[in-house]
Formats: structure tokens, C-alpha cells, sequence
């Protein structure tokens, strides 16, 4: 994939994260805060716990870095999965941290 093309891929799993978080705030009432710098997005949860999703361009990969730890994702097929062990997907991973900070079940669409 061109550069382009994962800049664009990734500017969407970012958009689709924040505007599932600004959700999560309206509706489900839970205490967090989505900031977005370029293709950084930082969910801020109880003004203390931070998760970080952010596009690594030469690498073409996704980061995630929560309280638990820090792992990495890359697109193979449909799916961008955990570049360092086998386990949940990008979305997966972000649904179940989000869920441990919040006690909430939480499901995150990319």
C-alpha cells in the first residue's frame, strides 16, 4: 500500500475511535476525553488513564500504547493484527483496554 493509501486508512480507524469515544461520553456516560493531533489520538479516561492510538507512516503501522502496555498492529487482509504475538486485533485490543479502565463492556469498530 502507497503511503497515501495508509495515511487515509489510518485517519479513518482514528476519526471512527473518537467518534466512538465522544459516544461513549453522551451516552454511556463514561468519563472520557478524545484528543486528536494529526494522526495521534489520546482517550483520556477519569482525567488520568491515558490510551494512545497513533499511525507509525514508515512503518505502516498502527501503535497502541495503554497503563497495560504498548503494542503494535499491521494490516494483513482486512484485519490489522498484533505484530509481536498472536492475540486480538487492533479494534479488539482497544475495546478490551478501554473496557478495563472504564468497567464497562465497550466495543470499538475500526
Amino acid at each position: 500500500m502507497t503511503e497515501t493509501e495508509f495515511l487515509v486508512r489510518a485517519d479513518k480507524i482514528i476519526n471512527n475511535i473518537q467518534r466512538q469515544a465522544d459516544d461513549w461520553f453522551e451516552n454511556l456516560d463514561i468519563d472520557v476525553d478524545a484528543k486528536k493531533e494529526g494522526y495521534v489520538l489520546t482517550l483520556i479516561f477519569n482525567n488520568k488513564h491515558h490510551v494512545v492510538i497513533n499511525a507509525q507512516t514508515p512503518l505502516q503501522e498502527m501503535w497502541l500504547a495503554a497503563p497495560s502496555g504498548a503494542f503494535h498492529y499491521r494490516l494483513e487482509g482486512e484485519h490489522w493484527v498484533n505484530t509481536r504475538e498472536e492475540g486480538a486485533n487492533l479494534g479488539e485490543q482497544i475495546a478490551e483496554l478501554c473496557s478495563g479502565l472504564t468497567g464497562k463492556s465497550l466495543t470499538v469498530q475500526i
